[in-house]
């Protein structure tokens, strides 16, 4: 088992100051990658080699934030994934070695909130990071003023003040990511929005290169809450499909 190491940084001004990002990588090379560039954003850093490592320091520690490669001695990311989140709800970045859209639909349906490709770009991989901090402060604030009600769309209901959906009077697990994802969609009903539209509305990030994350987070969704209720409109975007009065 790999030792954790501890970022002793002293920055109090960057937007990064005192969270805390958990990196599971068993590539050390990568590992001091990544840490270099989260330490010098003001993130404090700990890291983990192999899989029973991470859950013990995830449990330990309580980082905001888990960086998390799917390929790792003991058992793998997945694994990692769901042990994690059984603990507590934690954003989790998932990196992959295979561009396999199976395993990226994997990784999103036991609880990952985004996946980065290797080789990435260290600055990217920054900028995903604050995003989904960005996202999971959004999610606290709209949690302490929740909207009243629940929207009805045939036998699909969201209820924002609870973030719960149900199919058929079923609940339905969502990741925080999808259950937004849902809800921005479930804005406008029936009106296709964009790749670029929803990356920007649901993940805050502009850069067209992420459309990818898009469309696998819609798969997912359509996985969980039915196909027919997501409509593609190909080479534009994606709709909800709502009854017809």
């Amino acid at each position: 088992m790999e030792q954790t190491h501890t970022s002793h940084s002293t920055a109090t001004t960057t937007p990064g100051a005192q969270r805390r990002i958990l990196v599971v990588e068993d590539d050390q090379t990568i590992v001091d990658a990544i840490a270099t560039r989260l330490r010098a954003e003001g993130f404090l850093v700990q890291t983990a080699g192999d899989g029973p490592a991470a859950v013990d320091t995830a449990e330990a520690w309580q980082p905001d934030l888990l960086i998390l490669d799917v390929m790792l001695p003991g058992f793998d990311g997945l694994e990692v994934c769901r042990r994690v989140q059984a603990q507590r709800p934690v954003p989790v970045l998932m990196l992959t070695a295979r561009d396999d859209e199976t395993d990226m639909l994997v990784g999103l349906g036991v609880g990952a909130d985004d996946y980065m490709t290797k080789p990435f770009s260290m600055r990217e991989l920054a900028a995903r990071v604050h995003v989904l901090l960005r996202r999971v402060e959004r999610a606290a604030l709209a949690a302490a003023t929740p909207r009243s009600g629940v929207l009805r769309l045939g036998e699909l209901e969201i209820d924002h003040a609870q973030r719960r959906v149900r199919v058929k009077s079923e609940d339905v697990h969502l990741t925080p990511t999808e259950f937004d994802l849902l809800v921005c969609l479930a804005n406008t009903p029936r009106a296709v929005l964009s790749r670029e539209q929803l990356l920007a509305e649901v993940w805050d990030w502009a850069d067209a290169s992420g459309t990818r994350t898009v469309d696998s987070h819609i798969k997912a969704l359509r996985r969980k809450i039915g196909a027919e209720r997501i409509r593609t409109v190909h080479g534009v975007g994606y709709a909800l499909e709502t009854p017809t009065p």
